[in-house]
This record gives C-alpha cells, structure tokens and sequence, in this order.
C-alpha cells in the first residue's frame, strides 16, 4: 500500500491531458514511489481515454485508470476512485486543474502530521464570467441554507482524507446522494485550506444547469427534511385560512350578503388546492421512489475494464 492517492475524474477533459499529466508527473517527482494516480473515465465521448492511456504506458508513474461503461455522474466517478485507491491518505481533485494542484501537497501535509482526518479546499474567489460567478454563488447560497449550513460559501470541489475517513464514506451506498454531503455528515476532524480558482484553460465545464439542479434535489431528498417540513406547515397554514373563509362565508350567509355560490371563488379554490395536493404528492413521490432506488441493490455504476501501471 502507497502512503498517497490522489483520484482524477475524466469526462471531456481530452485537452487537458497534457497539462494533468504534467502535474501528475510534478506529484511523482516530489513523492517518488509512494504515491499513485487514479484516473475514472466516466464514459467520456472524446479521446481522454486513449490520449491518458499512451501518455502512461511509458510514464514510469503508478497509475489505474478505470472505464465506466457509460457517464455515471462526477460524484460517482469519485468514488470509484476512491474504491480502487491503495494510499493511507487519498485525495480528489478535477482534471480541468481550475483548482491549484499545489494544494493536495498542503492537504498531504495536514494529513501527514495528524492533522485533520479530512481536509477541504474552501474557496475565496474565482477567475470566472461574472455571470458565472452570480450563478454560482446563488446556487451555493441556497444549498448552504436549505441541505448543509457548515458547507463552505464556494462549495467543494477538492479535498483528501485519510483511510478511517475514506472507509466511512464507502461504507454508505446509496444512489442519487451527495458525495461532498457524506463527507460532512461522517464527521471526524476537519481543515479548510483557502484558495483562488483559476479560470479554466482548456475546453468548457460539463457542469451544467441541469446537472446542479439535480445535484441540489439529490441533496436535499438525501439529507434534509425541509421539503416535508415546507408541506407540513403550507398544509397547516391552508386549513387555517379555510376555517377562517369557512366562518367569512357561513357569517356572511347568515346575514343574507350572499345570494348565490360565488363562481370565481370556486374555481380559485380548486385550482388553488389541486396545485397543491399535486406539490405535496410530488415531493412525497421523490421521497419514496428514493426509498425504492435503494431497495434495488444495483451497482452504483458498472466498471467496463481497469488498465494498471506501476514503477517497479
């Protein structure tokens, strides 16, 4: 067993290989022979795969590189990661580099003197279009406050744990979750490393829309109640104002200010409470079918091949 790993989900990253392996190559030479590079191809369409493949044949590094069968996710493709992982402290970081490689020397150094048993990058600012970092720091705003208060302002895209930490995470298997949100909720010491994001070289980010909003729905049905909570007292809140409209109505009755059943007031209050018995099924539904997801025992993604290299 190496003392470090360090994981490299690859999905579209075929012009980044140059620049990862020179800073795969700029981690073996400060940690000659003990240390090894993990590399999950998460069903990347471009050519990541082959162009990584020869650039480690003759590399002398110690290197796994894992194919997905298709595109599971960057979580996902983490984990896997994490699996395959041999070192005593691991860490994980994106291929596009937008995160300073230096900092998994200062995560490996934390780790190393006891430290912390999992160290985060928290981040300060960021080298991106002002619309991007509206929209990222609105995404971030929300998810602080409606699934993990204690997540850091920028979220989390690197970090490293020692193997009693990384053993604890892979010992929770359930899909549609949040592997960042696991990190929090296992405990254990942690350690927040500031730093600036550099803007992205090569290639643009598969980190779309769509794909924050359903991490954000997988966090908050995995991790928070604040749904089944928002339903409980919106429910609560209604039968109040329809006692309320009941009493206004019968009063109102009685004392002859009504002559005939109001019809747009009908029709509001089953459009009214039909949207909302939708809602509230709704957000039960993605709760239960959660619940069945899990009761299926699938593999959380399926390995096509696992190519292995070594220094000796």
């Amino acid at each position: 067993m190496t003392t470090r790993s360090i994981v490299f989900p690859i999905y579209r990253n075929q012009a980044n290989v140059p620049s990862l392996m020179q800073a795969v190559a700029n981690f073996h030479a400060r940690y000659v022979g003990d240390i090894e590079f993990v590399f999950v191809i998460d069903g990347s369409p471009d050519e990541s795969g082959p162009l990584l493949l020869n650039a480690l044949k003759t590399s002398g590094f110690d290197y796994k590189i894992i194919f997905h069968s298709r595109n599971f996710g960057s979580f996902t493709a983490i984990r896997t990661g994490l699996e395959h992982a041999s070192g005593d402290h691991v860490a994980a970081m994106a291929a596009d580099l937008q995160e300073p490689p230096e900092l998994i020397v200062e995560f490996f150094s934390i780790l190393d003197k006891d430290g912390a048993d999992v160290v985060f990058g928290r981040r300060t600012g960021r080298n991106d279009p002002p619309i991007t970092r509206f929209l990222s720091k609105a995404f971030w705003a929300a998810y602080r406050r409606l699934v993990l208060p204690s997540m850091p302002s920028g979220g989390v895209d690197i970090f490293a744990c020692n193997r009693q930490v990384l053993e604890a995470i892979l010992s929770i298997e359930e899909p549609n979750s949040s592997l960042v949100v696991q990190l929090f909720w296992v405990g254990f010491r942690r350690e927040f490393v500031p730093y600036r994001r550099r803007e992205r070289e090569h290639g643009t980010s598969a980190w779309s829309m769509a794909r924050r909003f359903r991490y954000m729905m997988d966090s908050i049905f995995s991790f928070s109640d604040f749904p089944i909570i928002l339903t409980l007292w919106v429910g609560f809140a209604g039968c109040l104002l329809s006692l309320m409209f009941a009493a206004v109505t019968v009063a109102a009755r009685l004392l002859g200010n009504i002559d005939a059943a109001g019809y747009t007031t009908l029709v509001l209050l089953i459009v009214g409470f039909g949207s909302a018995s939708l809602m509230v099924q709704g957000i039960l539904g993605c709760y239960l079918w959660r619940a069945v997801e899990n009761t299926k025992s699938r593999p959380l993604r399926v390995i096509s091949r696992v190519v292995e290299g070594t220094s000796k």
